[in-house]
């Protein structure tokens, strides 16, 4: 009976061992990067059927392989808007996402065209800049009118109104930024490293990616009508080259996040420190939105913010609180900035017209006050 009970503690003794073992070397599950995986159609919608594959089932077998590869890094918590054949309704998908509070949505799809047109695109929401876009869009969208309840769930939609679109994007263009980097790593790596053809990244109204309320992408990974590339993306070695570059696009993604964060947090933490904190030839501004549509720089529009500024990079206007060289004056008007509804903003830095990397301006010579 003795021997009975020391043998019970010994156990005991050694499954809290491994469990504190364990824990100290996972992450805590707070703290880890949330993605929101959208496999695009499902159940009685089958999407497109080009050339008799299933849009539905591809997009399903990529999604659950970047997911399996994203799950077995530590610093990752992935949850699925689907993992079997089941319909889900667009909005749900949304909501999958902001209940998690999610980092990042990634929607899959693949495309289809009358003709033998070929090539990945990955498109980020905003207004169509063409009938090309939104024919696109008007495709994804029509799978509300699937739903039994859509007229109440989409506030009156049409996906066959140009008009209805407009709309969608205003809630959205906080991130609008974060959204076209993962974009643009996602079409780089189908380029470079498996020779798609590339059609670059777009803006369009996509309900699913209105739906959303952090970065979000629908990626459309080719056309199943196009007989050479329908053939590939319904092969294994297809999906599984998809899936590998999509999962090394958010790995990229990620450690860009995190290096700006990190840069960030070590100066904060110096500035504490050192007394000196005037920067001279460097102007720092908080960076609080990118946008496809020009606002006119009125407080009124940026609630209630002034010394406002903007810039013009691309196809985005950039849109700028506060600028001084004082990097300690700037994280203040940072918080000023979260606190009018920016929760988004960041620093950002420049020398004299020229924005610059902020770890690059902080590592320069600062000046007493």
């Amino acid at each position: 009976m003795k021997k009975g009970k020391f043998n019970t503690i010994i156990f005991v003794v050694f499954i809290l061992i491994c469990f504190s073992f364990q824990s100290s070397n996972t992450i805590p599950f707070e703290d880890k990067f949330v993605i929101v995986l959208d496999a695009g159609h499902g159940g009685k919608d089958s999407g497109n059927i080009g050339n008799g594959y299933r849009e539905k089932n591809i997009a399903l077998k990529v999604v659950l392989d970047v997911g399996k590869r994203l799950e077995k890094d530590g610093r990752f918590k992935v949850i699925y808007t689907r993992k079997t054949d089941k319909f889900i309704e667009l909005h749900e998908r949304g909501n999958i996402a902001n209940k998690a509070k999610a980092d990042l949505f990634v929607s899959v799809h693949c495309n289809s065209h009358r003709s033998q047109a070929s090539g990945t695109e990955t498109f980020v929401l905003g207004l169509h800049a063409n009938k090309e876009n939104f024919d696109v869009a008007k495709n994804e969208n029509s799978v509300i009118l699937l739903e039994d309840d859509y007229k109440a769930n989409y506030d009156g939609f049409d996906p066959n109104s140009a008009e209805s679109v407009i709309g969608l994007t205003i809630l959205q263009e906080e991130y609008l930024e974060q959204s076209v980097n993962l974009a643009s790593m996602i079409q780089n790596k189908f380029t470079k490293t498996l020779k798609r053809k590339n059609r670059g990244v777009k803006q369009a109204g996509f309900v699913v990616l209105h739906q959303t309320f952090m970065p979000s992408v629908l990626i459309e990974l080719g056309f199943l009508t196009n007989n050479r590339e329908g053939r590939y993306l319904n092969s294994k070695k297809g999906q599984r080259d998809m899936a590998g570059s999509i999962f090394k696009s958010i790995l990229n993604y990620k450690e860009s996040v995190d290096a700006m964060f990190d840069t960030e947090e070590k100066i904060v933490n110096a500035m504490k420190e050192n007394e000196k904190k005037i920067y001279e030839g460097i102007t720092f501004k908080v960076q609080i939105a990118a946008t496809s549509r020009e606002i006119d720089i009125k407080s009124y529009n940026f609630n209630g913010l002034k010394e406002m500024s903007k810039l013009k990079r691309g196809e985005l206007f950039k849109y700028f609180y506060g600028n001084t060289s004082d990097y300690n004056k700037i994280n203040k008007q940072k918080k000023e900035a979260e606190d009018k509804g920016y929760t988004a903003s960041f620093v950002v830095a420049f020398r004299g017209q020229e924005m610059i990397p902020l770890s690059e301006a902080l590592e320069s010579k600062p000046v007493s006050n």
